[in-house]
């Protein structure tokens, strides 16, 4: 147990430790350089952690792991519920139909589509796979981060889908100003789309909250409305997130009991944390809690969850990674493509029939 008396003090030391190295993630990110790419602290945070495993780790405390692993487990899922915190249902119900199906649409196609293919085409692990989908399908590391704990899978594959998720973020938050400056905005026909169009399709189809944010940012003129569409979507994605895992959990524990696979019968895996989020959600909808309170509270919540993906990186050594070659990249790249295209077909079909 990680504060059991022998543990305590080496647990603790341990988080300690891990805080500190996510305040210094914190303090990068908000760097001006880093700050106009939109790399969020969590981003930082891994890369710093990866450093440190696969370099000063055996220069610290064995006993340190111990606060590591927590700060990779348990504070992540006290943040993951806590995250509830930067949505509300009428935020949801204020973009409408046709972003809620975009949403559906783009999140359960794309999960679908990057596992079969991962797993299935590309042959990788199961869990690397579907990892790789969540991030892709949801809202990036933090849906990595989700997901992992319901998976039980091993970090450095989590750390895996995260890089993938930084990497194809990234192209598409500089990729889609583009496209909208020089196709989508001029166009006539099928291939033009109005101003509101194209924040369902951004909200839609983009990996992290952050690149979705800054994809509006960096057009000129951009109406407030594509902005408002691009994060309420993106943000209708996210709450996906707990409905999602939950579906996930039920089908790992059918196909557990299936293949027979742990006798005795199998539990029925519930993320609880999952739920909460939810229910944290429909609290804040409520708006009992003043707005600078909120904002306390999110701050803190992406503090946690630098801790945590600080934690996962500092469990993410690179001979692990063997034996993987560029799966991962062909499954990632190939989820693009379709949230790209796939995306916009999705969006303008939507956008038509509702």
């Amino acid at each position: 147990m990680a504060f059991s008396p022998q543990n305590r003090k080496g647990t603790i030391s341990g988080i300690i430790f891990v805080a500190l190295v996510a305040a210094s993630a914190t303090f990068i990110a908000g760097l001006e350089p880093v700050k106009a790419l939109s790399i969020s602290p969590l981003v930082v945070g891994i890369v710093i952690g990866i450093f440190y495993a696969n370099t000063l780790h055996n220069h610290f405390p064995p006993a340190w792991e111990t606060g590591i692993v927590f700060s990779g487990k348990k504070i992540l899922r006290f943040a993951i519920v806590f995250y509830g915190f930067r949505i509300t249902f009428q935020q949801i119900m204020d973009v409408g139909v046709e972003g809620f199906m975009v949403s559906l649409i783009m999140l359960s196609s794309t999960f679908l589509l990057g596992t079969w293919l991962g797993h299935k085409i590309f042959k990788m692990d199961r869990d690397t796979a579907m990892l790789t989908a969540s991030g892709a399908s949801v809202c990036g590391a933090a849906a990595v981060l989700a997901t992992e704990p319901v998976l039980k899978a091993e970090s450095h594959k989590a750390a895996v889908a995260v890089s993938m998720v930084v990497l194809f973020g990234t192209i598409s938050m500089f990729l889609y100003p583009v496209l909208y400056a020089t196709i989508i905005e001029p166009a006539t026909g099928f291939l033009h789309m109005t101003p509101s169009e194209f924040g369902i399709y951004v909200g839609g189809t983009i990996h992290e909250v952050a690149q979705v944010v800054a994809v509006p940012a960096s057009i000129p003129g951009a109406p407030e409305v594509m902005a408002n569409n691009a994060v309420i979507v993106k943000m209708t994605r996210v709450i996906m997130i707990a409905p999602m895992l939950i579906v996930l959990g039920i089908y790992l524990s059918y196909s557990a009991k299936k293949t027979g696979s742990a006798a005795g019968g199998v539990k029925l895996v519930i993320p609880w944390f999952a739920v909460y989020f939810i229910g944290m959600a429909g609290f804040n909808s409520l708006h009992l809690i003043p707005e600078n309170i909120v904002s306390i509270i999110n701050q803190i919540d992406t503090f946690l969850l630098t801790m945590a993906m600080t934690a996962l990186g500092m469990g993410t050594r690179f001979a692990k990674f063997k034996g993987l070659g560029l799966a991962p990249l062909y499954s990632a790249g190939a989820m693009f493509l379709w949230l790209v295209i796939g995306g916009f077909v999705v969006t303008k079909a939507v956008v038509a029939i509702f």
